[in-house]
């Protein structure tokens, strides 16, 4: 109990203080638009009036919260004073894409039902303005007619249909484009188009800046209408509806009641976050004009790009991240990157794999395709924004660490491997971690070939040192052809590892996530162990299971996973 508290306790509160919120809001303004005020409105609409406006309060809560999570510079200052008082506060940040994507699922449930309300509010308003001049609801359509005074029905003729009046009209206007746009940011953020069309994704998510445009002046027309406070002083509707027949004649105690629309309130819910998004942007922007200088470009197998970069004042931390824009690639796009140099080295540097259309263009604007050498002056220009903060940053605060990369993911154990070698080998520096136990998994043995170098240096000089015990690496390869399998039985018994040169010999399949979890459990009891994933979601998942049913014999596993 006490490990899911630590990993998952914070989050769990947040979701259901959010949810909470979220409840009480759309309780909230249900009530509201059943008082005394809005009786004429529910004449016409019923309960669809308050199911319309209840989601669209829970709309404006949403809204205000959706562009935080993606403020990357405020996380970052937020993350790096929160990690000092809690680990556990700094690692709720890191989840900001999920609870990101947790609002847009919430944004769209809200839509969908305030268009369902408003789609059955319409045909009322409709049906009232063409119903039998005997009916309260006809006379309530009629209240503003020729003398301008203030109406509560806004379809004012019977020469009309409520489709017209939607495209005709502000808030018609507004709601589809809106609901458009949040369609198209939706459905091309499903992970299949992300990883598969990421060009479409990003471009489709900038439609945001029409979906809040929208939301700001959807209430400007102020269609939902209710009876003014002066008006209710002198016409009590309980009492005055039942002699509607005889409103504003002489010697009747009941006025014709007068109407208003509430104001526009969203802005106030949303005017903080987009002043936060505009400052994000306007220093992402400044820091993408600073000059950036590729030093080095090395192409590594398994067709894998290293860019090796320079850049006034640019300072890191381990398992960080950058986005990258190359002007002759996209002028607009921005990707992200693992960051695989450490803060000890001059340089920082990035692996990218090529595996669409823009990390294909940067490959073949860097000459990856070209058999010659590329001159420095031919090389692409660089943006770069960033460095930003990751679960990672925490892998030094453990005495006990476990690293599991999957494929590509291991870049940001790249990061923490080179900084441990600095820190051991160049400068002696004392470490709080004291074992690191890290697992990488992969699919084809070219990908191996870029990282072997590092643990091979890595594992010569712990001999040296004598610090064998300090870092213990599992490299598994999950797929293999059987050409190389004969290999690999040939060799098997050769001094070094057939595929990575190590004196480790490579594992082949999957890791028993069971067993590794409990001979560490064994060897570590009373620790804290952190453990760090970058790889996909089913990883992730079995892993979390992992951390949570082994921290019940004395030893606590702490799941962190990268997040962008």
């Amino acid at each position: 109990m006490g490990n899911w508290v630590a990993n998952e306790g914070l989050s769990s509160f947040v979701i259901l203080v959010w949810l909470g919120i979220n409840a009480f809001l759309f309780v909230h303004f249900y009530m509201a638009f059943l008082t005394e005020r809005f009786y004429y409105t529910r004449v016409l609409l019923g309960h669809a009036l308050s199911w319309a406006r209840a989601p669209a309060a829970c709309l404006n809560f949403n809204c205000m919260l959706i562009l935080l999570p993606v403020c990357r510079n405020l996380l970052s200052f937020l993350r790096g004073s929160v990690q000092r008082c809690s680990r556990s506060a700094a690692r709720q940040l890191d989840r900001n894409l999920t609870f990101h994507k947790l609002v847009a699922y919430m944004i769209a449930f809200h839509t969908a039902v305030h268009i369902m309300a408003h789609l059955f509010n319409f045909e009322w308003f409709m049906g009232a303005q063409l119903d039998s001049n005997n009916t309260l609801p006809y006379v309530l359509s009629q209240i503003g007619n020729g003398d301008n005074r203030a109406f509560l029905n806004p379809i004012r003729t019977r020469d009309t249909n409520p489709t017209y009046v939607m495209f005709t009209t502000i808030a018609g206007l507004t709601g589809v484009a809106i609901t458009l746009a949040l369609i198209l940011i939706i459905t091309s953020s499903m992970e299949v188009i992300r990883r598969s069309y990421f060009e479409v994704f990003w471009f489709t998510h900038h439609l945001f800046v029409i979906f809040f445009i929208g939301l700001v002046i959807h209430g400007v027309g102020r269609i939902v209408r209710g009876q003014t406070v002066e008006s209710l002083k002198q016409h009590n509707p309980e009492q005055c509806a039942k002699y509607f027949e005889t409103w504003g004649q002489n010697g009747t105690f009941c006025p014709v009641p007068n109407f208003a629309g509430n104001p526009p309130m969203t802005w106030k819910w949303v005017v903080g976050p987009m002043f936060l998004y505009l400052c994000e942007r306007l220093v992402r922007f400044y820091r993408s004009q600073q000059k950036v200088v590729i030093t080095k470009v090395v192409m590594h197998p398994s067709k894998t790009l290293e860019l090796q970069m320079k850049k006034k004042g640019f300072q890191m931390e381990v398992g960080q991240y950058v986005f990258l824009q190359c002007p002759s690639v996209s002028q607009l796009e921005w990707h992200p990157f693992t960051l695989t140099s450490s803060p000890e080295e001059d340089h920082f540097s990035v692996h990218i794999r090529i595996v669409g259309d823009w990390t294909q263009g940067l490959y073949e604007a860097c000459g990856g395709d070209k058999p010659e050498f590329q001159d420095a002056w031919k090389l692409p220009k660089m943006a770069v924004d960033g460095p930003f903060g990751t679960a990672s940053e925490d892998v030094f605060r453990y005495e006990v660490v476990m690293l599991v990369g999957a494929g590509i993911g291991v870049t940001p154990f790249a990061s923490i491997l080179k900084s441990v070698w600095y820190k051991y080998v160049h400068e002696n520096a004392s470490v709080f971690t004291k074992k690191i136990y890290f697992y990488w998994l992969c699919p084809e043995t070219q990908a191996f070939e870029w990282f072997a170098d590092l643990l091979q240096s890595l594992e010569g000089q712990m001999l040296e040192k004598g610090m064998t015990d300090f870092l213990s690496y599992n490299i598994y390869l999950t797929r293999w052809k059987d050409a190389e399998a004969a290999h690999f039985t040939v060799h098997h018994e050769a001094e070094n590892d057939p595929i990575t040169g190590l004196k480790q010999k490579t594992r082949y399949g999957k890791p028993n996530w069971d067993t590794e979890f409990n001979t560490i459990g064994a060897k570590h009891s009373g620790s804290k162990v952190g453990v760090f994933l970058c790889g996909p979601t089913p990883l992730a998942k079995a892993l979390e299971k992992q951390c949570l049913a082994h921290s019940l014999s004395g030893v606590d596993f702490i799941f962190n996973k990268e997040n962008f």
